[in-house]
């Protein structure tokens, strides 16, 4: 039977990925304080600072196509519903 697979905490990963950002110890070293391979530290640094600009993106400015276009879609379904509310009254209101 083979070796079982370790999983990692996100917290875990971010401690190890910013102790390599940090560049105090050399990757050999954390890879023997925290007990993983080396390449997956490179990886877990690279994610990291790919990742560290969205931190600090504005969440309002965030608007993509599919929020604007499943926007629309709500619209036009208000439209159609309010348009089919008002046929309503009109003919509960010819009927009594």
């Amino acid at each position: 039977m083979g070796k079982k697979r370790r999983t990692f905490t996100p917290s875990f990963k971010a401690k190890v990925a910013l102790a390599a950002a940090r560049g105090d110890m050399t990757l050999s070293q954390l890879a023997s304080k925290y007990g993983v391979h080396v390449n997956q530290i490179s990886k877990w640094k690279a994610q990291l600072l790919s990742g560290a600009a969205e931190l600090f993106e504005d969440g309002r400015a965030r608007r993509t196509r599919e929020d604007e276009t499943g926007e629309a879609k709500l619209y036009e379904e208000i439209g159609r519903l309010k348009v089919e509310l008002d046929w309503l009254k009109k003919k509960s209101e010819e009927l009594g």
